[in-house]
């Protein structure tokens, strides 16, 4: 990926974290953040979603750095276990095992005496439902191969960026943490492809340039008055 293409890449994720985060947290914490609107505190209003936004990139931040640092362990997995099918089994493994965790990790130390397991499997259930859905889009956009590879991301990574919310268990910055990271992590995943391919076109366009422009050189080399 050519360095204007990362930076678009990084500018736009800013932008999909800050905006993500800003309609969650006024839905989620919609009871806090009503008298606001009711009473209409215009300067509480602006506070809040400049606060939401900067959290917003902070969560994009962190989604970015999951987003490369998979990149970097998926070659590394490649180039381990010598097979697609053997590193992709191996990923199937972690996804069960990350969602079986997000679940009953979560129960065994958060759960009341009386409390039901069931609402647990509900962040569970979303990342899967999500997960499932992305890693559709990229198939039908790239390929076969990349089905378990986007499910592993949109699962696994996500768990291992969600993981400071998780050990809190605040019910509204669980939410909002984990729908921004979804949606950055969506996206990267859903844009990579793109990236890559415009950034060989400029590059194979700019290499088609050079030839003429060296030729531009010589001439004006060629037709200089020499210097005394």
């Amino acid at each position: 990926m050519t360095s204007r293409n990362w930076v678009k890449l990084f500018l736009n994720t800013l932008l999909v974290g800050g905006l993500t985060t800003a309609i969650v947290g006024f839905i989620v914490r919609w009871n806090e953040f009503q008298p606001y609107f009711t009473e209409f505190k215009l300067i509480d209003i602006l506070s809040t979603l400049i606060w939401l936004i900067v959290m917003g990139f902070l969560f994009s931040v962190i989604s970015q750095m999951g987003f490369f640092a998979y990149l970097t362990i998926h070659r590394f997995g490649l180039g381990i276990f010598k097979s697609v099918s053997l590193w992709n089994a191996v990923q199937v493994v972690l996804i069960l095992f990350g969602l079986f965790d997000l679940v009953y990790l979560r129960y065994e130390n958060f759960a009341g005496p009386d409390d039901s397991i069931l609402p647990y499997f509900g962040p569970a259930a979303i990342l899967l439902v999500v997960g499932l859905t992305v890693a559709w889009y990229k198939i039908k956009q790239t390929n076969r191969d990349a089905f378990i590879p986007a499910m592993f991301f949109m699962i696994v990574v996500t768990l291992v960026e969600w993981v400071p919310v998780l050990r809190v268990n605040e019910q509204s910055w669980l939410y909002l943490m984990m729908f921004a990271l979804v949606a950055c992590n969506a996206y990267q995943l859903l844009i990579l492809h793109k990236l890559n391919l415009q950034s060989e076109q400029d590059r194979q366009k700019r290499a088609n340039q050079s030839p003429a422009k060296s030729k531009n050189t010589a001439n004006l080399k060629k037709t200089k008055k020499p210097s005394i």
